[in-house]
């Protein structure tokens, strides 16, 4: 038996001809860039994510990047934020010339601990390699996997020391925590429309999220090469719109993502019982909101060997994310060092992902747990 980590075609033919409608009257009409159906889907964002604004962006990356610079983070500030997570959150912060201040994780949420946040911000935690220098000015949390980060606790702390908060929900579009959906919580909340995320297109996109109207007509302005008027350029801007055939698939596929995601979770459940007498160690859903399972993580012992057993068997999985951010060559120049961020580091060694996209069959859920089970017997 084939398991596949993602199949967007079996989704497609799901909703075929709602996507192939939808492209074509993008087609017909002659509108490809900042036409209606962006203006549409970022009302519908805004409304989804419970917001009073949302604007799309070429990219999740950009969404990071643009949000950084509305909420004034720039040359010489420092940025609180998750090493174990997709390069790009930290790309972003170095593009407005920020230091990424990487802290630990939480071993069983996989996302930033506010312990730590609290420890560094009241001096209590220090290393020679940390850029002492480097004032803290923001705290980007990241949702990874899925899953909400603490977010009444990391904005109290945000609001108790004057830090903005951007909200990296690239993975977690639908989650929510303490009643509230992710990117409704900071200055900002950050989304990917990367195929392969929940709520994904047919190409790169991406959307910020923010209940301040000042920031978001800053980011309309930014978006488009610094222009609110059409050759009339305020500011040295950039190239980054959402295009217009993107979002009418975003539309179709946002009207279906509430479905998507309860199929998600149902797997989630099969798998966290099958799972629950053997070794693996399945993530917790969130006791104070609802998991979306962008992805489905295990920490397990002999995790490489585990990887290759199952490729063998015709079960692809995926490692988020092999080496964490603060070991990466291109932070070299932050000098941390091995043992610094434990939780971090161990995460990055014992971490799998299993297939959980909806268009599984139970037979494929139960032929992966029973295999996983084979291999530790």
């Amino acid at each position: 038996m084939k398991v596949s980590i993602l199949d967007l075609v079996a989704q497609y033919a799901t909703i075929k001809e709602e996507i192939d409608r939808a492209v074509a009257g993008v087609i017909e009409s002659g509108q490809f860039i900042l036409g209606p159906q962006v203006k549409v889907l970022e009302q519908e964002m805004a409304s989804y994510c419970q917001t009073s604004h949302a604007v799309g962006v070429a990219s999740g990356t950009d969404a990071l990047h643009l949000a950084l610079r509305v909420c004034g983070i720039g040359e010489g500030d420092g940025v609180i934020t998750s090493p174990f997570t997709f390069i790009a959150t930290a790309e972003a912060i170095s593009y407005v010339g920020a230091t990424p201040i990487f802290l630990d994780i939480e071993g069983n949420s996989f996302n930033l601990d506010p312990n730590q946040v609290e420890d560094f911000l009241k001096g209590r935690l220090k290393r020679p390699g940390w850029p002492n220098a480097k004032r803290p000015k923001a705290i980007l949390p990241v949702h990874l996997y899925g899953r909400s980060a603490e977010m009444r606790t990391l904005t109290e702390m945000a609001s108790q020391y004057g830090l903005r908060v951007i909200e990296d929900c690239a993975q977690a579009i639908g989650a929510e925590h303490g009643g509230r959906r992710v990117g409704s919580w900071g200055d900002a909340g950050c989304f990917s429309f990367f195929p392969t995320k929940n709520l994904g297109g047919y190409g790169d996109g991406g959307m910020v999220t923010t209940q301040d109207a000042n920031l978001a007509e800053r980011l309309r302005t930014l978006r488009q090469h610094g222009s609110r008027t059409r050759y009339y350029h305020e500011e040295l801007g950039f190239n980054s719109r959402l295009d217009e055939i993107q979002a009418a698939i975003l539309r179709v596929k946002l009207q279906h993502l509430e479905t998507w995601i309860e199929g998600r979770r149902r797997t989630a459940d099969f798998y966290r019982q099958a799972l629950r007498d053997g070794d693996v160690v399945a993530p917790l859903d969130d006791p104070q909101g609802r998991h979306v399972y962008n992805q489905f993580t295990l920490r397990v012992p002999r995790r490489d060997a585990l990887q290759d057993y199952l490729k063998e068997r015709g079960i692809a999985t995926m490692i988020y994310y092999p080496l964490s951010l603060h070991q990466q060559k291109v932070y070299a120049d932050l000098e941390y060092r091995e043992g610094d961020l434990p939780q971090s580091e161990l995460a990055a060694r014992e971490v799998i992902s299993l297939p959980v996209h909806p268009e599984l069959a139970p037979e494929q859920t139960a032929f992966v747990a029973e295999t996983i089970r084979s291999f530790y017997r």
